[in-house]
């Protein structure tokens, strides 16, 4: 290609495009000898953080560890998959513990509620954008009390006032300057002080900071880059053995026959276990254990599922959504507003079920023994897995130990421990231990997938085309209220009904309920975001139609919308400024947009795209403006805008898992199709600087992508999209 890629900005900054910054030599981060660059620091067992400290270890909260040799380490409360929190975690606390980035080491947390909740989840987990909104004050704290505590060490070694002493770069100087002492110097002494409550200590402001909101380099890429970094697949254990597993095909069905002699006589396979719901074949290594599984043949019972289809479930959910439901919002009259206005608008809108289809398949590895279970793993939810261990094996929770791994893409799936269950429940039938791989098939077929949506909406509009009457009914599963019930109040999931509750417009009568739909036969779960992701598609497709109803310009009828909201207005002119938008492009092209309010973020998004007269689609270029509050690295906001963008335009183009006969018709990336590279749109990021609150971006442009795109469709062709994935055929020029 000839041109770049992906390309960033930052009002009133210039930087250089990825593609530019990888022909160059600064990708790489080198370690100094006190910092991140040994495989130990990205995936040493969570566990032995607390149990192997070194004697004299300054530990004055549950993120800082400083022994007597200097190495400061960060006890990281979120795992990494690829969105950077290494880094923008490691950042926040290097800011006030006064330590260069490259002075920290990082150790995965233990499971431990009390010290690592995520505050915006309320559960420890990593999720919902929130790392940085849930760790922006308790780690900026963290350091704080820890750099307090050491300076007060070396004053009183000296007998100053530590006031008159000053921190940098992991040592401690008296007033002159002459009088110096590491931090490494000063970790006992200050193990042996009072560490004062976190919310006493005086953060930096915003005009002090030397670290929060600079490009710092990630701390992982050079792990990652020479294959040093270790995943929960690349788990190794002496006298370990290897599993496949084959899941019965409909959920709730069981193993019938299965050859088991057949198995047994491919070399290297040491034995079969069969646990009903699924068949593990145990083996040296995965090369026989696959072909052992082949031989072995199972055959299935499908169970009360085997008759389960997509026609059958759209036509629940067509039914289920006639129906009233929980009230999420109601202002004004909606109804009485609707009959009295000039014009009205009413649509169907539906999204599919999508799988997560990581890159790193779900894996995991057991030792199970008598008085313990030792976990190898990529999880998202350490808390949740290892309480679903306790139940499953009766051991203590103590004993249960979670050895926490980088993970090869998560999107949500990592934060259901069914993965980890199911290789418990082989491991018990294991002599040592044993790594379970789920191949490529097992892995989609077996998902636990966003849900299907349907949604109704009504409008009314006055003679004037501005709207007096919003109505919008979302009729789906609710995740909530089976992973975390507590969420749930009154029957309605918060989750399932964001972006459309609140929507950032002025709508004088509004009224949003929900219907919750469980389909059977079909597991649902956390996606890259869930209910924005359908919410935003159908809340910016219809505010599109009401636009155009009224003979208005999208981005000028929204604007007339937003004036009491001056940071959605904001994004939206921005993105509008840089997308050129208005100017003259060919025919069947089309510019797009679409704005949100989510994840603590406000976000728009431009797209431009070709439709060919075969219907085929092709986006050539996405805008985004972002305004995610302040911000602690800008190259890793802009990565995740460009990655969030990408997933969600996927499943925009091609997502869509189907059930037929039970089974999902799905199995790998040939029949759930990824991007292509020559797919790949150009994605521009632009940032705005405030001192708002921190809002979260990992799943943001996932969520606002796909309206961007069906509404540059609708001005290329005049055809309305208002289903996905994106049909194609439904575009074809009649000319």
């Amino acid at each position: 290609m000839d041109r770049p890629l992906l390309t960033n900005r930052i009002e009133g900054e210039t930087v250089m495009s990825r593609r530019t910054l990888l022909q160059g030599a600064g990708l790489l981060l080198g370690f100094t000898s006190t910092g991140a660059g040994t495989e130990s620091v990205f995936a040493a067992p969570a566990s032995q953080v607390i149990e192997n400290e070194i004697t004299g270890t300054f530990a004055p909260n549950g993120f800082i560890r400083i022994n007597p040799t200097g190495a400061v380490t960060l006890i990281m409360p979120m795992v990494e998959m690829g969105q950077g929190v290494y880094t923008s975690l490691s950042m926040l606390l290097a800011e006030e513990l006064e330590v260069q980035l490259d002075q920290i080491q990082v150790q995965h947390a233990p499971p431990n509620h009390a010290l690592y909740v995520n505050s915006i989840i309320g559960i420890q987990n990593t999720g919902g954008s929130a790392s940085i909104r849930a760790f922006w004050t308790p780690l900026r704290q963290a350091g704080a009390v820890g750099r307090n505590l050491l300076i007060a060490a070396a004053a009183k070694r000296w007998s100053v006032d530590p006031a008159t002493c000053r921190a940098r770069n992991g040592v401690v100087s008296d007033a002159t300057g002459s009088k110096h002492l590491s931090y490494g110097e000063l970790a006992q002494a200050a193990a042996n002080l009072p560490v004062p409550p976190a919310a006493s200590v005086k953060l930096k402001g915003p005009k002090d900071f030397t670290l929060i909101g600079t490009r710092a380099k990630r701390v992982d890429s050079s792990i990652k880059v020479d294959g040093r970094a270790l995943y929960g697949i690349d788990a190794r254990l002496p006298g370990m053995k290897v599993a496949a597993i084959a899941i019965s095909p409909v959920l709730g069905g069981h193993a019938k026959t299965v050859n088991e002699r057949a198995a047994l006589a491919v070399k290297g396979v040491r034995q079969v276990v069969n646990i009903g719901e699924a068949i593990a074949v145990v083996a040296d290594h995965m090369g026989a254990a696959k072909k052992g599984l082949e031989a072995a043949a199972a055959t299935w019972d499908d169970g009360p599922n085997g008759k389960v289809n997509n026609v059958g479930i759209v036509k629940q959910l067509e039914d289920e959504s006639k129906k009233p439901g929980v009230v999420a919002r109601n202002d004004g009259d909606a109804e009485k507003a609707l009959a009295g206005a000039a014009q009205r608008l009413d649509a169907v809108y539906q999204v599919p079920f999508l799988a997560h289809a990581a890159m790193e398949p779900m894996n995991c590895t057991v030792h199970l023994q008598r008085d313990r279970c030792d976990i190898w793993v990529g999880t998202q939810a350490p808390t949740i897995t290892q309480a679903l261990l306790v139940e499953l094996t009766g051991l203590p929770r103590d004993a249960i130990k979670i050895h926490n791994h980088l993970i090869g893409g998560g999107f949500g799936r990592r934060l259901e421990a069914d993965g980890t269950v199911l290789a418990v429940k082989i491991a018990k039938h294991v002599d040592g231990p044993v790594k379970v791989v789920w191949s490529r098939e097992e892995d989609i077929q077996h998902d636990m997938y966003r849900p299907y949506y349907l949604d109704r909406l009504s409008a009314g509009l006055d003679a004037a085309g501005k709207p007096v009457a919003w109505t919008h009914r979302i009729a789906g599963s609710s995740i909530f209220a089976r992973y975390y019930p507590p969420y749930i109040k009154d029957g309605l999931d918060p989750d399932a009904v964001e972006a459309a509750a609140e929507p950032p417009y002025a709508l004088p009568n509004i009224h949003v309920d929900y219907v919750q739909v469980e389909p059977r036969g079909v597991r649902t779960s956390w996606w890259r975001g869930v209910g924005p992701t359908h919410n935003v598609f159908v809340v910016e497709s219809f505010m599109d139609e009401l636009a155009h109803a009224a003979k208005q310009d999208p981005v000028a009828y929204r604007k007339g919308l937003l004036g009491h909201n001056p940071r959605a207005l904001a994004v939206l002119s921005l993105a509008a400024e840089k997308a050129q938008w208005g100017s003259p492009l060919p025919a069947r092209h089309g510019r797009g947009i679409s704005v949100q309010f989510a994840y603590g973020s406000y976000v728009s998004q431009v797209a431009e795209v070709e439709v060919s007269v075969d219907g085929s689609v092709k986006v050539k270029r996405i805008v985004c403006a972002l305004d995610c509050g302040m911000y602690v690295n800008p190259d890793t906001i802009e990565a995740q805008v460009q990655g969030g963008t990408l997933f969600g335009l996927t499943a925009a183009l091609h997502g869509s898992i189907t059930f037929k006969d039970g089974r999902v018709e799905q199995s790998n990336f040939d029949t759930y199709l990824p991007m292509r590279i020559d797919e790949v749109p150009v994605v521009e990021t632009h940032l705005i600087r405030n001192a708002e609150a921190p809002g979260g971006v990992g799943e943001a442009p996932t969520a606002i992508v796909s309206a961007a795109v069906t509404n540059a469709i609708f001005a290329a062709t005049g055809k309305r999209v208002r289903s996905l994935p994106i049909d194609t055929a439904s575009l074809k020029s009649s000319s």
